[in-house]
């Protein structure tokens, strides 16, 4: 950030969710201008001790007095707790970045993704203070992050499976995730109170019928979020999410087929316009390990596929929070900088 911004007040609401946790870290290691970072969260997790710029700091439950002269609130939590208290931080005249996807319905709400910006100019004027903005989560930036790299090639198809890891549940998925595989290897019963189905040594294309979230919302939110960013932009690819047996990272599989063969060079060039880092073939493959901090969106070298000499396919991964609370600083950062 260039050193005459004026530092603000920050708030964080969510704070003690994943990816509250993730963003709150991000605007430390960027030394975003804040004089101030507030942490807000659940009334069940008021109280808690935290830290933030250095110093101990107490999260603190959600009432009419917490955005009071907030420049930026950041909804991180889930989305009904930003629904609730989303229209308070815009009294307030916060400006809000939504990372919840529980403001996705707020009048002008904008989803916004500036590595885009120059590849994807936006349809609307200007940043400007007291809107809502949607930071969308991982996979709508990877899916939107390819269309981007690949309008300007007459790409025929594009098509992406992800595999979703289950911190996408939050601590409660991790924490479940954990306790199945532990108990399975000393063969006893396990619980399913987050996924109503053994998610451990196993990949699903739905929960239970009993889990409070159905798999098939969330591909249908991140199609839309797609959709309603692309706007007509670029093409929309086909999108198929699977629950991987994994904690953190989206990893996901990508198929293009094109008018013509593929050039390798021009689609490696194509999508680092697009922010997008793809890997010499003599470096490891970009897995749920490797890609970890990252906060761009990783391929792996294109690979012709053996029955279609117009069609490739790229393997790739994406660290979900980190991410999504990259793009939300950026948003952050565009907004202070005017």
């Amino acid at each position: 950030m260039p050193t005459e911004v004026q530092a603000c007040r920050v708030a964080i609401a969510g704070a003690s969710s994943l990816v509250g946790k993730e963003l709150k870290q991000l605007l430390e290691e960027n030394h975003f201008p804040a004089a101030e970072i507030r942490l807000l969260d659940e009334d069940v997790a008021a109280g808690t001790l935290a830290e933030a710029g250095g110093e101990p700091v107490v999260v603190q439950a959600v009432d009419e007095e917490s955005f009071e002269r907030v420049r930026i609130a950041f909804f991180a939590g889930n989305r009904a707790f930003a629904a609730r208290h989303g229209e308070t931080a815009l009294r307030a005249g916060a400006t809000v970045i939504d990372l919840s996807g529980g403001l996705a319905g707020a009048p002008l709400a904008r989803r916004w993704i500036p590595a885009l910006d120059a590849l994807l100019p936006r349809p609307w004027a200007d940043p400007a203070s007291g809107q809502v903005y949607l930071a969308p989560a991982a996979p709508t930036i990877v899916a939107s992050s390819l269309a981007a790299a690949l309008a300007e090639i007459p790409v025929e198809r594009l098509a992406i499976v992800f595999f979703q890891p289950v911190s996408e549940r939050g601590q409660a998925g991790v924490e479940e995730l954990e306790s199945q595989t532990v108990r399975l290897l000393s063969f006893q019963p396990i619980a399913q109170e987050v996924f109503d189905a053994q998610v451990a040594f196993n990949l699903l294309d739905r929960y239970g019928e009993a889990s409070e979230e159905r798999l098939s919302d969330a591909r249908s939110n991140i199609a839309r979020d797609v959709r309603e960013y692309l706007a007509g932009r670029a093409m929309l690819p086909a999108i198929q999410l699977l629950q991987a047996p994994v904690f953190y990272v989206h990893a996901f599989t990508v198929y293009a087929e094109f008018s013509s063969p593929p050039d390798p060079e021009l689609l490696e060039r194509a999508l680092g316009r697009a922010g997008v880092k793809v890997l010499k073939s003599s470096e490891p493959p970009p897995s749920n390990v490797s890609v970890a901090g990252e906060d761009r969106v990783v391929l792996g070298p294109m690979e012709r596929d053996l029955n279609l000499e117009r069609a490739c396919w790229f393997w790739g991964a994406a660290d979900n929070l980190r991410l999504a609370a990259a793009n939300a600083v950026n948003i952050a950062e565009k907004l202070l900088a005017g």
